[in-house]
């Protein structure tokens, strides 16, 4: 019994270093005295060999934080997104403006809506280099945004045009404009055309024009090619106006015009040298001899001319047109003051390459005329192309021979 005494109080003062309560910083944790399934861990050993804990700030400053005491801890972070994960907010402008030049003019204006930056992205002026509106049978806000998006092309004959609806004053960048045979309104046509100062080519076959249209073309420098078939509306001084402002015209078609001798004359003192393709024809007897002879002495350089139905055009004009040395192409289709027999007279015009004189000549008499000419191809072309955005024998949807990429496609 002796020798058992020390054992047991070893045994009590073990049981009681495991069942004394121990204190932290945190919290005090419960005792164990008289627990059976804690009077064998050891507590101590275990705290000292576990990974020290993170301390939590404790703020208890100012009298109002007294009884309330508040913990302050930071918010995780946020992990990296990876490379194969990445949004489209977190691509470039350049190549998000890529991807829309791909798109379709209906896709591309779908992408508009989706958020502000894709509305400010699809807008921007490098997708809107050729717009093609043919089969839209009404324009009205859509023409305005289309110009104002800056587009350099733009396509839309025989459409209704209302109001464009134009959100600032700026210029617009349209350099070619086709509005032929549009249903439009003249001061519309004159709030468009005010806006422009690029245009190098333009068609407005068929419109009812004004003095302010006019003097708005002649600020237009530029131009190349101008199409102004079957307009009225619009004075002898305008037109005289323009034509000694626009001096670089090379293509210019004013046929069949509401227009009266002083018009005529008008083109023909006033036309630019730089002309070479023609087309004047319709004015029956206000197209005179003299006024051939200004426009061939002030356009040396014409390669293509159209006199047709002018009456007072007499075979005393071929001599006249022997001075164009570069003339390929001559209309003279009903000119009745021409005797079908004369015509053999332009085996002279060894660079002439076709012939136009429909009404002239007999179906039964052309090939004879055709073997007496065998350089020159007679009645091929029954309508001109001069200064037209479109030829009448192409199905494509090119602007004077230029594509629109962005082609408007009817849902049906």
């Amino acid at each position: 019994m002796a020798d058992e005494r020390p054992f047991q109080e070893l045994s009590e003062n073990l049981e009681g270093s495991l069942c004394r309560p121990q204190r932290t910083k945190w919290k005090r944790r419960p005792s164990c005295s008289g627990g059976l399934d804690t009077e064998n861990t050891p507590n101590e050993l275990i705290q000292q060999w576990s990974p020290p804990h993170k301390k939590l700030l404790i703020s208890a400053k100012g009298k109002e934080n007294e009884e309330n005491v508040f913990v302050l801890a930071r918010r995780p972070r946020k992990r990296k997104e990876s490379s194969a994960g990445l949004c489209w907010d977190s691509l470039p402008d350049e190549l998000l403006l890529g991807i829309l030049s791909r798109l379709s003019l209906q896709d591309l204006l779908r992408t508009s809506r989706v958020c502000k930056r894709w509305h400010r992205l699809a807008f921007d002026e490098s997708l809107w280099h050729g717009v093609d509106l043919v089969g839209k049978a009404q324009l009205d806000a859509e023409l305005g945004q289309v110009l104002s998006a800056g587009a350099l092309r733009l396509r839309c004959p025989h459409t209704c045009i209302g109001q464009p609806g134009f959100k600032s004053t700026e210029k617009l960048r349209v350099q070619h404009l086709d509005l032929s045979n549009c249903t439009v309104e003249t001061s519309v046509l004159e709030d468009i055309l005010l806006r422009c100062r690029h245009l190098q080519n333009l068609s407005l076959e068929g419109l009812v024009l004004s003095d302010s249209i006019i003097h708005s073309l002649a600020q237009n420098t530029e131009f190349v090619r101008l199409n102004l078939c079957g307009c009225s509306g619009f004075s002898p001084e305008s037109l005289a106006e323009m034509l000694k402002s626009c001096t670089r015209i090379e293509e210019m078609n004013v046929s069949w015009c509401d227009f009266n001798n002083l018009h005529v004359q008008a083109i023909a003192n006033n036309i630019p040298s730089s002309v070479t393709q023609l087309n004047i024809s319709g004015y029956r007897q206000n197209l005179t001899m003299e006024d051939v002879k200004a426009i061939v002495k002030r356009c040396p350089n014409l390669t293509n001319l159209d006199l047709s139905d002018s009456v007072l055009v007499t075979t005393d004009s071929f001599s006249v047109l022997q001075d164009l040395s570069s003339l390929r192409h001559l209309g003279l289709s009903r000119c009745y003051q021409i005797h079908p027999a004369s015509l053999i007279d332009f085996e002279k015009f060894l660079n002439l390459q076709t012939l136009e004189v429909f009404g002239l000549i007999q179906d039964s008499y052309l090939p004879i005329l055709c073997k007496s000419l065998p350089h020159i191809q007679i009645n091929t072309q029954p309508f001109s192309t001069v200064a037209r955005p479109t030829s009448s024998s192409r199905k494509d949807r090119t602007l004077w021979g230029m594509h629109c990429r962005l082609v408007y496609k009817h849902c049906f």
